[in-house]
């Protein structure tokens, strides 16, 4: 908690009941003084200045069990929510995601070729436009964008997206100029992995470790004592350069063997007939195809994948493994394959306890991890909410 003045404490307050409404859902007022440890005339106070913002809305009071009056329910305002963008090689998805991190409309356009940043950020540009100008009456609060690289997330610069062929690209900036908004743009797995642990698979864990598959690669991070580990400069969790096996088939950043080069959705989609597949139609034909040559190409994945996540569990030892994007398609295809493939690379007392899980936000969750980020801001210091215009 920040230490200050009454208004600095007073910020911290409003923080904590959104904070506790935005993981939480519904609640009565009480449920809220429970869970903030803050008294019944200070969460009545807060929830009014709240509701004057915009920000949540009271209904009739709820009976929650206990004796005495009834208490109002609060729940977060629909209208509040972010613009959320995630480019991939093959594919810009653009959605509005509300405070309580659900998306309320999406909207996936397929490329025929890698697009440059240019092309993000005009098609990402058009898209919004016209979602603002559809979706009258939201209140937007700014643009989160989940890129599958390195990204300097100060002022969004794309330091290196090998996939899509971007080097020290300013894609915040240039969305920010666009859009007039403001822009915060981050690494997909980091933002995936923050949106697991408030809403998804990661909620109430302390340690895990989070990996995503998608058409760019494989990238990963790690949440350790409830908070993203970044490491020194920010770019830890990238273990999809993890070295697997001695092959000399290379990722694309030239590192030999690795699990992004040895794991891929791109083969697994040649295989099923497709081209173009969105993720859940992508497993939806995995599940259903228990061919010999997908079987084998899926078994063959998962020791690959195990290798990688029996080292995950020897270095790191965490409570539990989230899998998302097209390795959520490879768990959910043999589990037990899996964990077997794993414990046969694990310690046994590190690997005791260990759940190997699929992300539950499913296809939507690198867009609630940009959503939720594009958030935060206001999160931190509801007040802001009076400047922020309406759609």
């Amino acid at each position: 908690m920040r230490k200050g003045t009454s208004e600095d404490v007073r910020r911290d307050n409003l923080t904590a009941v959104l904070r506790a409404l935005m993981t939480g859902g519904h609640m009565s007022r009480a449920d809220l003084g429970r869970l903030t440890g803050r008294n019944r005339s200070t969460v009545a106070s807060l929830v009014s200045d709240l509701a004057s913002l915009g920000l949540v809305e009271e209904r009739a009071p709820v009976t929650d069990g206990t004796v005495g009056r009834p208490s109002h329910g609060v729940t977060l305002s629909s209208t509040i929510a972010a613009f959320a963008v995630h480019p991939e090689v093959d594919a810009l998805t653009v959605a509005i995601v509300g405070l309580d991190g659900q998306v309320r409309r999406r909207v996936r356009h397929e490329f025929t070729g890698i697009p440059s940043m240019t092309d993000v950020v005009t098609l990402a540009t058009t898209v919004m436009s016209a979602m603002g100008a559809r979706e009258s009456g939201f209140r937007i609060t700014g643009i989160g964008v989940a890129v599958p690289g390195l990204v300097r997330t100060v002022d969004g610069l794309v330091r290196n997206a090998p996939h899509l062929g971007w080097r020290e690209e300013p894609l915040g900036e240039s969305l920010a100029a666009a859009m007039s908004l403001p822009v915060h743009v981050a690494n997909d797995a980091q933002l995936g992995a923050l949106a697991e642990r408030d809403y998804g698979a990661g909620r109430g864990v302390t340690h895990f470790v989070y990996l995503n598959g998608g058409a760019s690669g494989i990238g990963g991070a790690v949440v350790a004592g409830g908070e993203l580990w970044g490491g020194a400069h920010g770019y830890a969790g990238e273990l999809g350069h993890t070295p697997v096996t001695g092959s000399e088939r290379v990722d694309t950043v030239g590192i030999s063997g690795s699990l992004e080069a040895e794991v891929t959705r791109e083969e697994l989609v040649r295989l099923l007939g497709g081209v173009h597949m969105d993720p859940e139609t992508f497993e939806a034909a995995l599940l259903g195809d228990r061919s010999l040559p997908v079987a084998a190409t899926v078994a063959r994945q998962q020791r690959n994948l195990a290798i990688a996540l029996g080292t995950v569990v020897n270095v790191l030892n965490p409570e539990r493994i989230l899998l998302g994007g097209f390795l959520s398609s490879l768990l959910a295809y043999d589990p037990q394959g899996l964990r077997a493939a794993v414990e046969a690379r694990a310690l046994a007392p590190a690997m005791e306890g260990v759940g190997i899980v699929s992300a539950q936000l499913g296809a939507n969750l690198l867009l609630v991890g940009a959503g939720r980020r594009a958030l935060e801001p206001l999160v931190d210091d509801p007040a802001s909410m009076s400047t922020v215009r309406t759609d």
